[in-house]
């Protein structure tokens, strides 16, 4: 298994430094163009966590281009994103891992010595509820764009976020929260109806794991159950499997009402956003989020059925990639720091988002290729900008080699490379 490991890592780096050239050469020219994007100096200082993934470069360019100056903080591990050197990021940070004690500190002393006048989390799955902590020493700094504590442990629980949905009279499937597997047993499961099993805490690996569940299949159904780590400590939530088209969102909110909104159809593993207009879906959106009353951005997962209704699955109360569609949109960063009277959406003219190299990889591992050079040719890829190439170079050939070799000097393993998240998808990991 070891040697497997190292020999997938080897493949990865070799194949990284077979298309560092073609970059070098893209990144090169786009440096020769002396087109800058210029900036409105504003006076304000806007923190973005969250700094290896994609969607923090895509806060900091809107920023950055409404003229605000941008403190990029990121924990050791990522120390070297290719995102800080973005000409969008004025100021870079090391802190803490958002589970360490001194999470909270580390950034009010950074919002301190930035003189920081907003901090807008772009959380991953584990950051999410301490960032929500954090408010209690950083309120009086600086404005936070998050939810506070109970908002957050709400939504980012997949049970009591159904639980607060149904008693709005919002449409989610059927569930129960799962404490221990012989609750699968006594489960009196529908006929005709299907469940799966998901773990509540954030499960980077098993996630896409959607094995059925049902009547016709009682001892499969505890032997997958015993098979899973499911206790009263870490609580899985049992969900009614519901066929059809997989949507997702992006809202930014203020007092309740969205800011920003996008919406994309989506898949367990999502790398392509295109705007759709689905207006029972927003509709949902709308009346959560109002009924809620919250502030902060809040990210939904839909099921449209085959009747046409639209259920939705879970909240992930954090920035989603989808905000990458709002590259070219110049009121973004307004409709961060301001309510507005409506909220912004994708530009009509914007290309769906892509991230290359997953595209390249599906062109080569996986059929329907003309599908995909379409994709590619009517697209844009999320990272680069010809006004700010650096990131998407350094992203590709320092950043995630240098997580490949650390990984690998450890003797560890990884199922995938997410450049859209800037990372490894590893067991344990964020």
């Amino acid at each position: 298994m070891q040697f497997a490991a190292l020999a997938r890592t080897v493949g990865a780096l070799g194949a990284l430094a077979v298309t560092m050239p073609v970059d070098l050469a893209v990144v090169g020219l786009s440096l020769l163009d002396r087109r800058r994007v210029a900036a409105r100096p504003s006076g304000r200082t806007v923190m973005v966590s969250g700094g290896k993934m994609t969607k923090s470069l895509s806060l900091a360019r809107a920023f950055h281009r409404a003229g605000h100056r941008v403190v990029l903080v990121e924990s050791a591990k990522y120390r070297l994103t290719g995102h800080r050197f973005s000409r969008a990021v004025d100021a870079f940070h090391c802190i803490p891992d958002p589970t360490d004690p001194g999470y909270a500190g580390a950034l009010r002393d950074v919002a301190l010595r930035e003189g920081v006048d907003v901090f807008v989390p772009v959380a991953s799955p584990a950051a999410s509820v301490h960032d929500a902590d954090a408010r209690h020493v950083l309120d009086d700094v600086c404005e936070v764009v998050h939810g506070d504590s109970e908002i957050v442990r709400m939504l980012d629980d997949k049970s009591t976020f159904s639980e607060t949905a149904a008693a709005m009279g919002l449409s989610v499937p059927d569930w129960r929260r799962i404490t221990s597997p012989e609750q699968i047993a006594e489960f009196d499961f529908p006929p005709g109806r299907e469940y799966i099993l998901k773990r509540i805490a954030y499960n980077p690996v098993g996630r896409m794991d959607l094995t059925r569940l049902s009547d016709r299949t009682p001892e499969r159904n505890l032997e997958f159950a015993r098979s899973l780590d499911i206790s009263e400590d870490d609580p899985w939530i049992l969900q009614e499997f519901v066929s059809g088209q997989e949507y997702c969102t992006h809202g930014t909110v203020r007092d309740g009402a969205l800011t920003v909104y996008a919406c994309c159809e989506s898949s367990a593993f999502q790398v392509n956003y295109a705007m759709v207009d689905k207006p029972e879906i927003r509709s949902w959106v709308e009346r959560f989020v109002g009924e809620l009353g919250v502030t902060g951005q809040l990210s939904f997962d839909f099921i449209e059925s085959s009747d046409g209704r639209v259920y939705a699955i879970e909240c992930n109360p954090r920035t989603h990639s989808a905000i990458t569609m709002f590259y070219d949109h110049d009121e973004l960063a307004n409709a961060y720091l301001a309510k507005n009277d409506e909220a912004v959406v994708p530009t009509p003219e914007s290309k769906p988002t892509y991230w290359i190299y997953h595209e390249v990889w599906r062109l080569l591992t996986q059929p329907n290729r003309s599908h995909r050079l379409r994709i590619i040719r009517e697209g844009t890829d999320a990272i680069y900008a010809r006004w700010d190439p650096l990131p998407y170079f350094l992203v590709h050939h320092l950043q995630i080699p240098t997580l490949l070799l650390k990984n690998a000097l450890a003797g560890g393993s990884w199922s995938r490379i997410d450049f859209n998240i800037g990372k490894l998808v590893e067991l344990g990991g964020d």
